[in-house]
C-alpha cells in the first residue's frame, strides 16, 4: 500500500483538490444544516467548518514564519484555538462560507509567495513538531479531506485522490506504530487507519486521527 515519497507538488494539488471539494459541500448548507452534526463527536458542522477555517488562517502563520524569519505559532495557545471554533460555530451560514473560502485563498496565496529558500526553513507545528515548511501543504491537504468527509454531507474518502489516501495511511501507521493491516480497498483501510466508519470486517477499533 506504500505511496512511496510524496511530493511538494503533490500535496498542494491534494489541498486543492480538498479544498474545492469542501467549498462543494458547504454551498448550500443553511443555518440548520450548520447546526446539525457532523460526523465528529460533539461537532456541529460548524464547528468543523470554523475548525477548518482557522486551520488555514493558523497554518498561514507558519508561512509568515517561512517567509519572514519571524516565529509565528499557529495558535496563540491551546484555550484559544478552542475558543475560536466556539465562536466560529455560531456564525452565519454565510459568514461561515466566507471564511472558509477566504482563509484558503489566503493560505494559497502566502504559499504561492514562498522562494524555494523559504520552502526549507524549519517552522513548529501546533503538536510542537519542527518540520520544514514544505510540509504545510500536506497538513492543509489532511485536515480538508478528511474533514470533509467528516462534514457528512455525501463524501467519502473513495472520493479522494488514491495517492493521497496512499500517503495518509503510510503516515498514520507509521505514527500508530501498526504492522499488519486488514485486508481491503483503499478508501475503507485509510478510514479505519484514521478512526472514521469503514466497511471493514474484523478490523479492531481505533480513535479518531485528526
Amino acid at each position: 500500500m506504500s505511496a512511496g515519497p510524496r511530493t511538494q507538488t503533490e500535496a498542494r494539488a491534494w489541498a486543492r483538490t480538498g479544498t474545492e471539494l469542501l467549498l462543494d459541500a458547504v454551498a448550500g448548507l443553511d443555518e440548520a444544516a450548520f447546526a446539525a452534526p457532523s460526523a465528529l463527536p460533539d461537532w456541529t458542522r460548524g464547528h468543523l467548518a470554523a475548525h477548518v477555517a482557522a486551520n488555514a488562517d493558523a497554518l498561514g502563520n507558519l508561512a509568515h514564519w517561512a517567509a519572514t524569519g519571524e516565529p509565528t505559532p499557529m495558535y496563540a495557545s491551546p484555550g484559544e484555538r478552542a475558543a475560536g471554533i466556539a465562536r466560529g460555530s455560531a456564525l452565519s451560514a454565510d459568514e461561515l462560507r466566507s471564511w472558509l473560502t477566504g482563509s484558503a485563498a489566503q493560505l494559497a496565496a502566502a504559499l504561492d509567495r514562498l522562494t524555494v529558500e523559504q520552502w526549507h526553513r524549519e517552522v513548529v507545528t501546533a503538536q510542537g513538531r519542527t518540520v520544514p515548511a514544505t510540509e504545510i501543504p500536506w497538513m492543509r491537504a489532511r485536515e480538508v479531506c478528511v474533514h470533509v468527509v467528516d462534514l457528512a454531507t455525501g463524501c467519502t474518502f473513495a472520493d479522494l485522490p488514491d495517492r493521497f489516501l496512499a500517503a495518509l495511511a503510510d503516515e498514520i501507521c507509521d505514527r500508530r506504530r501498526l504492522g499488519e493491516l486488514p485486508e481491503g480497498p483503499l478508501p475503507e483501510v485509510a478510514a479505519w487507519l484514521a478512526g472514521r466508519p469503514h466497511a471493514l470486517a474484523d478490523a479492531p477499533g481505533l480513535g479518531p486521527w485528526l
